[in-house]
């Protein structure tokens, strides 16, 4: 659904407030400190239930309040819906999708999908291969939502084989008990790193096309660099059994699509080690736009977008090009300390909202 209008309740700094947004781009702006990234924030919040921001989700909670709620109405083709999230901490979260309860979002079908850009994200770029690993994993269940039970079965045949290594350097088993739970982790994998390489190379070339229009000099590479080139699950079972030695000498499993990465370079070089700061922000941002028109394509339901501090460290130029991004399709929010800092800011399908 697009997202019409959003209700916080007791949610950041925010006691109560409710904001409209518009189909195209908003600009959220206002002085630092003002709340912008909280609204985004809670976007995020009623889309997925989860904060973009930090893992202990109690500080989602108004200092003083018992607990937050964020309710998101909007509409699609099947007509209006309302998605709501209410969180007290200690407690299980409660989420209804048109007023009746779920179990997660991601099964009420008319879920808008949300990307984030924010300055902490660019981890996703230059941090460790996990982060990476897994962003592409959400996108791979994005884009196939059948396919998420892929990387589930991968990670359960994963521990499970993680365990088993303990208990035999433990000398409470033997080495036999691997051979099955090889080819169930094999069989997983091989699954799970095709998925991963086909998404990956859905938006290879538009992320080449985004990056060079946003300004980074040079060929700029989206990759999925695989530790196996394992053909069947027989051939990666067989890998595994040959890394026995070194995965008891270690104690866990190191070979196989847990190990992989997603690699972001600039003409060869991995732009992780070897990319400037402005290079790794236009690179993010090339990758959540070209994932965004991967999946308007493939399922016709373009991301939310949203953009925090993004036009802070970009010149003129780059700002254009990015807005003329942003207002091509699907829904944006972007915030800014000044409204004129988005370029295109006082068109007619552009919403302003000022956050006092």
């Amino acid at each position: 659904m697009r997202i019409e209008r959003i209700a916080l309740r007791d949610f950041r700094s925010y006691e109560q407030a409710e904001l409209s947004l518009g189909p195209g781009l908003t600009i959220v702006h206002g002085a630092n400190g003002a709340g912008k990234t909280n609204l985004l924030e809670g976007l995020y919040f009623g889309c997925t239930a989860r904060s973009f921001r930090t893992a202990n989700e109690r500080d989602l909670v108004r200092f003083g309040a018992k607990a937050t709620r964020v309710v998101l109405s909007g509409s699609d083709e099947d007509g209006v819906h309302e998605l709501a999230v209410g969180f007290e901490p200690g407690l299980p979260k409660r989420l209804t999708a048109d007023g009746a309860p779920v179990e997660r979002l991601a099964d009420a079908a008319h879920r808008p999908l949300a990307s984030v850009f924010s300055p902490d994200r660019l981890e996703l770029v230059k941090g460790r291969p996990g982060l990476r690993r897994a962003h592409l994993d959400q996108f791979v269940a994005a884009l196939w939502p059948a396919r998420a039970a892929t990387r589930r079965a991968y990670h359960e045949a994963l521990a499970q084989r993680n365990a088993l290594l303990g208990r035999i350097r433990a000398g409470r088993s033997t080495s036999d008990v691997l051979r099955p739970w090889d080819l169930t982790l094999a069989e997983a994998g091989v699954l799970l790193a095709a998925d991963r390489a086909a998404a990956a190379a859905l938006i290879a070339e538009r992320f080449e096309l985004l990056a060079a229009e946003l300004g980074i000099n040079g060929q700029a590479a989206v990759t999925y660099r695989a530790r196996s080139q394992a053909g069947s699950a027989q051939e990666l079972a067989g890998e595994l059994a040959e890394k026995l030695d070194v995965d008891l000498a270690r104690g866990y499993t190191t070979h196989g699509p847990h190990r992989d990465d997603l690699v972001v370079s600039r003409d060869g070089r991995d732009l992780r080690s070897f990319g400037s700061q402005g290079e790794q922000r236009l690179a993010l941002l090339a990758l959540l736009l070209a994932e965004r028109d991967a999946l308007a394509a493939e399922r016709s339901r373009p991301p939310l977008m949203l953009l925090d501090d993004v036009m802070s460290e970009l010149d003129s130029a780059r700002r254009e090009r990015l807005a003329a991004e942003l207002r091509r399709g699907g829904q944006s929010v972007v915030t800014a300390t000044e409204v004129e800092h988005v370029p295109g800011w006082e068109g007619d399908d552009v919403t302003r909202i000022a956050v006092p």
